[in-house]
């Protein structure tokens, strides 16, 4: 089975409404459709790296590419887990979590994208708090940080509810020349353990640690 070459395609994360895990090639048709039907405004650009806007076939291959290359790359020392998200069965969105030599910082990072008719239902909640718990309850992280633009008060709501502090702010060089301000957040574990009041499940979790540089650091799950 690919799971003993690759036990990260084992790897399941379930909350009530929704599954994320690493997408198999049949998903990526679903996937690249949930895009097509739109995940933000025409007028606004909520991504520092504008993807979305890509004409077609162009993105969708870059969205391949970009799923192989976090593969292809993957180290305990550097990772990018780039989940997709399910609802219903169906692919509506993504959502990843990284690390940068993790085993000694024990901080990720964190971003996601859902599509525009799925959104202001609480899943975009959902879907983060399903990997802060992959993240501190699996994983065994201290920190989670996330970012957005400060004009992006959906995104920034999502974090605060789930008990992100403001972490400062930091200019982004649009793509079309255009500065833009965007708002860094942290949450610690004390804090997420306070906050926390979506059930989370982690599935095969076990058999990945050592593919984030773990053994019997994490906590498990």
């Amino acid at each position: 089975m690919i799971t003993d070459h690759w036990p990260l395609f084992g790897l399941r994360v379930t909350t009530p409404r929704l599954e994320l895990r690493l997408p198999r090639l049949e998903d990526f048709d679903g996937l690249f459709a949930a895009v097509a039907r739109g995940v933000h405004n025409p007028d606004y650009m909520p991504f520092s790296v504008p993807w979305s806007t890509v004409p077609e076939p162009r993105r969708s291959r870059s969205a391949l590419q970009h799923h192989w290359r976090q593969w292809a790359t993957w180290t305990p020392d550097d990772w990018t887990l780039d989940l997709v998200v399910f609802h219903e069965g169906m692919p509506v969105g993504g959502q990843d979590l990284s690390g940068t030599q993790f085993v000694t910082r024990r901080e990720v990072s964190s971003g996601s994208w859902i599509e525009r008719a799925r959104q202001g239902t609480g899943l975009g909640t959902e879907m983060r708090a399903a990997v802060l718990h992959l993240a501190f309850e699996g994983l065994g992280a201290q920190w989670a940080v996330s970012s957005a633009f400060t004009d992006n008060p959906a995104s920034l709501g999502v974090s605060r509810k789930l008990g992100y502090a403001d972490d400062g702010l930091e200019i982004h060089a649009a793509a079309d020349g255009r500065a833009r301000m965007l708002r860094r957040v942290r949450i610690d574990r004390d804090t997420w353990e306070a906050h926390r009041t979506v059930p989370v499940v982690i599935h095969g979790l076990d058999a990945c640690l050592d593919m984030f540089g773990l053994g019997d650091d994490a906590t498990g799950a």
